[in-house]
Formats: C-alpha cells, structure tokens, sequence
C-alpha cells in the first residue's frame, strides 16, 4: 500500500512538472504539424516537422521561443501568442539590429515594413548562414534583401529612395560574379551595408558613408584603394571634402561595371565631366574628345592622361600630368614624343585669355569675321532683294503702258 501511495505521489509530481515545462515538441506538432493548420484569418501556422528538425533551432524545444506557452495546460492556446524574442539567445545581434535603419523604421512608423529578424533569417526553417540553404547564405543574401528592396510595393510604401536596387546589383560584375559564378569572394549585400547594424549611408558609423566607402571597398580591393587614398582625391576626402569623389561616385554604388569594356571606356569623360565641367567641354573640343563623341575607344580619355585611381595634381611630382612626365605619359600613345610636341594644349579654352592669348585673339578675330560676312551678305541679300523687286515692278509698268498703246 505504502509502495502504490509512493508511486502515485511520483506520478502526479511528474505530470506537475510537466505542465510546469510546458508541451513538448511532439505535442504541439501534434496540430501545427498538419498542412491544414491555420488561424481563423486562414493564414497558415504550418510548422513543417523535417525543416525545424534540420535547422539551427532543431534540437529547441518550442516553449524556449514561445515562453509564454511554459506551463499551458488548456488547449487549444490561444490564437495570438506574445511576438517571439530573439534576445534571449542573440542578446549582440539583436542590439546591433536595434541601433540599425531597420529598427529605427518600426519604432518611428508603426506598420512600417522595415524588416525584422524573422524577414532575413525565417521562423522555423533557420539555417546557419553557412548553410547553401540558408537565406544568409552568400550566395543568397541578394534575393533575401531583395525581397523587399527589389519589391516594387515595398519601395514605393516604404519610400525607399534608392529605388530598385537588386535590379542593379544583379546587372552589375558584383551581382554576375554572385549569381552566374558562384564566386564566394564577390560582395553581396552585407559585405558592404552590414548584417544587423544597416544604417542609412549619412550615418557616420554607416561603412557606405562616404567617409568609410573607400575602407569598405578596400576589404577587396586593398591595393586600389592605397592609391585612392594616397591621391588628391582621396586626400580631400579624408580632409572632409564633401565635393571630392570617392568610389561610387565614379563607380555607382549597385551598378557597378566591369572598366575594360568600351561602354565604360567612352563613359569616362562624362563620369569625370560631372565635376569638372569646364574640362570636359575643351576635351570635348579637341581631336581626341571629337573621336570619342564618335564612338571611338582607342583614343586617350581622361583617365589615360591623368590615371585612374592615383590622380595628383599637376603641381604634383608624381603627377602623370606634371611638367617633367608629360613626353612619358603623351609617349604611351605618341611613339616619338617629344618636348615640343607635349606642348600641345589638351584642354584648349579660348574664352579664356590668361590660358592662351593667341588662341583668345585669334577666336576673336573669327568670331568678328565669321559675324561681319553674315551682316555684309545679309545686307547685300536685302539689297539684291530690293532692287529686284523694283526691277520687277518697272517692267511690270513698262509692259502695261505696252499693252495700252497696242489697243489704241
């Protein structure tokens, strides 16, 4: 009697303590594992048994995400249950998630679409981001984002002013190299915006700020960016320039194009003449800017003349442009080169007389001549006009007093 009042004893202090923990998985799969499982507004609560068991979550039980399930003893639960915190395992994510654009967005403007941890990373299919079949996988973290920032309701809702962008990034040598080589060491999304920080790119701690592009392009691009930096343009911005151009500036942020192609080549003096206006419209003036209107690649373009990355002003002793390496940088072209012929002037200005005062006065002296022949023969012509209208006339009359005559 003893041995039956004991072993009942254990088992009511089982089921407490099982109430006390909660239902167990298989429990709770028991309904949400059925396909028909869904909420009263049909949406479907469907938790799929093999995809939770093969994600980063399996070996959890669900009360250690929905702890407000700990100790349910009626069923069914009720239909709204408390929103899920990450926190509670990923305390550093979620802070770095909370100080980011995205968080900022919900926080400001209740129903903001502005993803959560849940929109990047699923619910009960996580898998590691090392997982090919992870939404954070590398290889797959443009179509995660692009679900809502290649979402054309999303943009438009949540008035996201870079537009489209997984549109870009997919046409763009980053995006091929992802999505048509698989290339692991190709940037993708978070490679340059961050994961659970993203912030707006006038942030200052943004890697996409102005300030930080060059570094962040630098992760990959190490010895490109020595250059940059050490030139003048990297100089001024470094100096908190706010006019001198850094990477994306030349290269677009998402667009970005392989530079050997002749597309590229022949959008290089646009590129460069966004800022340097008075340049572009005398190159465009000369044999070389004229040849590259044409369609022409195979002629020198600003870059050719100035380099690329590690441009210097003309003062400058590295300067490609600087007095003393002119007959080596005009050379690569014009085999033969020489003092004199690097004398020629590739950026002719003649409105401008402390440039050149031959070319000013000689520009003068043509505009006066070309102008003077249009008033000379303008006026000519309306004299020619005249007479011939009074010769016209005078006949006329000469012809009538004729016919007169004849009848009388």
């Amino acid at each position: 009697m003893r041995r039956f009042a004991w072993a009942l004893m254990v088992s009511a202090g089982a089921v407490v303590a099982l109430a006390a923990a909660g239902p167990a998985n298989d429990d709770c799969l028991t309904c949400h594992g059925e396909p028909s499982a869904a909420r009263a507004d049909s949406r479907s609560v469907e938790v799929k048994p093999d995809a939770f068991a093969a994600s980063a979550h399996g070996g959890l039980g669900c009360v250690d995400c929905h702890a407000d399930l700990a100790g349910q003893t009626d069923w069914p639960h009720a239909e709204t249950l408390a929103r899920v915190s990450c926190a509670g395992c990923h305390l550093d994510e979620v802070a770095k998630y909370e100080s980011g654009m995205h968080a900022r967005a919900r926080h400001d403007r209740p129903g903001s679409l502005a993803a959560t941890c849940v929109d990047c990373h699923g619910t009960h299919d996580i898998r590691p981001s090392t997982d090919r079949a992870s939404r954070t996988h590398h290889l797959n973290m443009a179509a995660t984002c692009g679900r809502c920032h290649g979402n054309a309701d999303v943009i438009r809702r949540e008035k996201i002013q870079s537009g489209d962008v997984l549109a870009d990034y997919r046409d763009s040598i980053h995006g091929r190299a992802v999505a048509k080589s698989g290339l692991m060491v190709a940037p993708s999304c978070n490679d340059c915006h961050g994961g659970h920080d993203v912030s707006r790119l006038t942030s200052l701690t943004s890697p996409v700020n102005r300030t930080h592009v060059a570094a962040t392009c630098g992760t990959c691009h190490d010895g490109i960016t020595a250059q940059y930096s050490a030139s003048i343009h990297g100089q001024r911005v470094a100096g908190g320039s706010t006019s001198a151009p850094t990477c994306v500036d030349c290269h677009s942020a998402h667009r970005i194009a392989r530079t050997d192609t002749a597309r590229f080549g022949l959008g290089v003096v646009d590129e460069c003449g966004s800022c340097h206006l008075r340049q572009a419209r005398t190159y465009r003036d000369t044999f070389h800017g004229k040849v590259t209107t044409l369609g022409f690649q195979q002629v020198a373009k600003c870059a050719d003349c100035h380099s690329a990355h590690s441009i210097q002003g003309k003062s400058h002793a590295a300067s490609t442009i600087a007095p003393a390496n002119l007959v080596s940088t005009c050379g690569r072209c014009h085999t033969g080169a020489g003092v004199n012929f690097v004398r020629y002037d590739p950026h002719p200005d003649p409105s401008d007389y402390g440039r050149d005062p031959v070319l000013w006065w000689v520009n003068r002296f043509y505009t006066y001549l070309i102008g003077g022949m249009f008033v000379f023969f303008g006026v000519h012509s309306v004299a020619w006009a005249a007479r011939a209208t009074a010769d016209r006339r005078r006949r006329r009359a000469r012809d009538g007093d004729m016919s007169t005559g004849a009848s009388l």
